[in-house]
């Protein structure tokens, strides 16, 4: 398996927990000191943990991810330890309110860590629907 091959294994493992709404098998894939930063959060979240914190607090809301879908995917290597990878996403979400359809754009900065493809940044803005 070539590299990119390996980068793109382990965030498709990360998008299909995030749809299937598996959340330990989600957060397994960042490391403890990723960084998240998200349109919807007023402050970048520090660490999986307060990801993993807020994530807990959404749930209590009735949050529920249904389904993912990644689309206008690259991947970009950076040295034989670090990779970037940029796609579209369609998040099919309910809450307490009903369900939601949302449209970002995202960004998942790898890095390789003992022989692991694990996500060290995470970025989400809004895009508008095609």
């Amino acid at each position: 398996m070539s590299e990119q091959e390996a980068v793109l294994a382990a965030v498709d493992r990360i998008i299909d927990d995030f749809g299937h709404h598996r959340r330990d098998a989600y957060f397994a894939g960042f490391a403890d000191d990723a960084t998240f930063a998200f349109h919807t959060s007023p402050a970048r979240l520090e660490s999986r943990a307060d990801y993993e914190a807020e994530w807990d607090k959404w749930e209590q809301d009735g949050f529920r991810v249904l389904a993912c879908r990644s689309t206008a995917r690259r991947v970009q290597l950076l040295g034989d330890d670090a990779a970037v990878f940029t796609h579209d996403v369609e998040t099919e979400l309910a809450d307490g309110e009903g369900r939601t359809t949302v449209t970002e754009r995202e960004t998942i900065v790898m890095q390789r860590r003992d022989g692991v493809w694990l996500a060290v940044h995470e970025h989400l803005s809004p895009r508008e629907a095609a």
